[in-house]
């Protein structure tokens, strides 16, 4: 992707590389401590899973007023900084014989809102790093970052652990913040608007821009849709394929990687495919090829449960990459911080519903219809983007006048 990740953003880009490549080993190894370690029931997992979401929730809305009034780079340095220190203290108090849950709480409270900040601002910061016309292709490039490390994370997170045990794999991800805090550190900040007084600023402002554009609008009631049913669908596959299926966990392992193999491979494809087909029909075709995942379960059949991953992966990136671009596109750019993180807190809030209910549906009426009612639920969303303007998007349209809405 050397055409893209140039320049100013090539230092964003590398220092997000890195840092989620390191998240994505304590995203295996933080659980992991506290199983292993500190002998967790699963009461406490919970709340630690929960605690991991909640930054997301309880801060969203502030955190795109905070990053719209900060200095983008400050802020990437501070929150580089910050969870260089909080993950640091993990291995440092295990090897005193001082680790307790209760640190582990707090450790996934504050990188959660340190990382919350951080994405919001790096999300915030690529159109002032790109021009528009390569706004698609930094996307992907960025949404590339993820995925890699999403895909790679957690095998050599499982390798970390078991050299170093849990706590001491927890320093990769330490260390990995020194290298994005020096490239945010050599990184040159566009100038932007002065912020607003603080008078003018309202909590809402992003959630008015998404309500009130009619390309946004459908755009995120579709996309909490799909996250919602998504997020239904995700904890119960494990659970399906190892006890209904009767599957080993090394197959599990490989249709993961399946999945992640063809995210990647999504990341590449994403600007080709929305040039030759559209914006519009390039989210409407990934959250199409997404939902097939859960019919593909469903059948039970191997083969088929391989390609129901392969097109869940390709079909994330294709939808994700317009998604992106269009609202960092369309927001104001005094509020592209506000609409990012309004965007978070509603789809992760969907996730977060979604991810509470399947084990309550999946009890009642067992988990292979459960996996029907997430795919219809993507299909759903996919009917909210299919009946509105969207359909129609070829191009990035024109800017429109959108303060009027939120003034």
């Amino acid at each position: 992707m050397a055409w893209v990740v140039r320049g100013e953003f090539r230092k964003l880009w590398i220092g997000q590389l890195v840092s989620a490549s390191g998240s994505a080993v304590t995203t295996v190894a933080l659980p992991l401590v506290a199983v292993v370690t500190l002998q967790a029931s699963a009461v406490e997992m919970g709340a630690l899973s929960a605690l991991t979401i909640a930054p997301h929730l309880v801060f969203g809305l502030l955190a795109g007023v905070w990053v719209d009034r900060w200095p983008l780079r400050r802020v990437l340095i501070w929150t580089d900084v910050g969870r260089l220190l909080l993950l640091g203290s993990v291995p440092a108090v295990a090897a005193l014989g001082w680790l307790r849950i209760e640190q582990l709480y707090a450790v996934a409270v504050l990188t959660g809102v340190l990382t919350l900040l951080s994405d919001t601002a790096s999300q915030t910061m690529i159109p002032a790093l790109v021009p528009r016309e390569d706004l698609m292709r930094a996307n992907s490039a960025a949404l590339l970052n993820l995925n890699l490390a999403s895909t790679l994370g957690p095998s050599a997170a499982g390798f970390l652990v078991q050299v170093l045990t849990a706590p001491f794999a927890i320093l990769i991800d330490a260390a990995s913040y020194v290298v994005s805090t020096i490239a945010a550190y050599l990184l040159r900040e566009p100038a932007r608007a002065p912020a607003r007084p603080r008078s003018e600023v309202r909590l809402s402002a992003g959630l008015r821009v998404l309500f009130g554009h009619r390309m946004l609008r459908p755009l995120v009631v579709s996309a909490g849709f799909a996250a919602m049913a998504g997020a239904m669908q995700g904890p119960l596959v494990v659970l399906f394929l190892i006890r209904e299926l009767h599957r080993s966990p090394a197959f599990v392992g490989l249709s993961m990687t399946a999945f992640g193999a063809a995210a990647v491979a999504g990341t590449f494809l994403a600007p080709a495919w929305c040039r030759r087909f559209g914006l519009g029909h390039s989210y409407l075709s990934g959250v199409f090829l997404a939902s097939l995942n859960g019919v593909a379960l469903f059948t039970g059949v191997t083969p088929v449960i391989l390609l129901g991953q392969v097109l869940a992966g390709l079909g994330m990136s294709l939808f994700a990459v317009p998604q992106r671009t269009l609202r960092q596109a369309l927001a104001p750019p005094h509020l592209v911080g506000q609409v990012t993180a309004s965007w978070r807190t509603l789809v992760i809030g969907g996730q977060t519903v979604g991810a509470g209910v399947s084990g309550v549906v999946a009890t009642a009426i067992h988990i292979r219809p459960t996996l029907l009612i997430a795919a219809a639920g993507m299909l759903a969303g996919l009917l909210v983007a299919a009946f509105s303007p969207l359909r129609g998007l070829q191009d990035l349209p024109e800017e429109e006048p959108v303060e009027r809405s939120v003034a």
